[in-house]
């Protein structure tokens, strides 16, 4: 749901940047830096995103997942949380019910992503632009890949 159901949705242009998780001095080495730009209207909901991330990182198990919007970054405290369990009550908002334009986003906004809480992969959502102006197509859909997609397991 929109913040602001009068208004058309926004584009939002998002770099979605690996932070950390089960990685190997090796993949590190020839990938120091690993992430996709995802384009995505304001209408869609984290879960499109984390859809999206999923993909765009060749990821093929789902596990529990959440955004910290609102804060500096992945980790800060001050963040709200919207989750992928609809009963956890300790949360800010449910992904399926919380749309992208809903939170409040701006140029250079930074929001952590956080995937699979026993692995702990850690990325650093950060906004690059906010269009009104969307170009007909499918959203979201990743625009730029920077690195290899690390393997979701550190034993694969």
């Amino acid at each position: 749901m929109s913040s602001e159901t009068s208004q058309p949705p926004k584009l939002y242009t998002l770099q979605v940047s690996l932070v950390s998780g089960p990685l190997s001095e090796k993949f590190i080495t020839k990938n120091p830096v690993v992430s996709r730009t995802i384009a995505i209207r304001g209408d869609q909901t984290f879960e499109d995103l984390h859809d999206a991330i999923f993909d765009a990182f060749g990821r093929d198990e789902e596990h529990m997942f959440e955004f910290q919007v609102g804060g500096k970054g992945p980790q800060d405290p001050a963040a709200k949380c919207y989750v992928s369990d609809p009963e956890n009550a300790e949360a800010a908002g449910y992904v399926g019910d919380t749309s992208i334009d809903a939170v409040g986003l701006h140029d250079e906004t930074a929001f952590g992503y956080w995937f699979d809480y026993g692995d702990d992969w850690w990325h650093q959502v950060s906004v690059m632009s906010i269009t009104d102006h969307i170009p007909q197509g499918k959203y979201p859909k990743v625009t730029e890949r920077v690195g290899a997609s690390p393997p979701q397991y550190p034993d694969e």
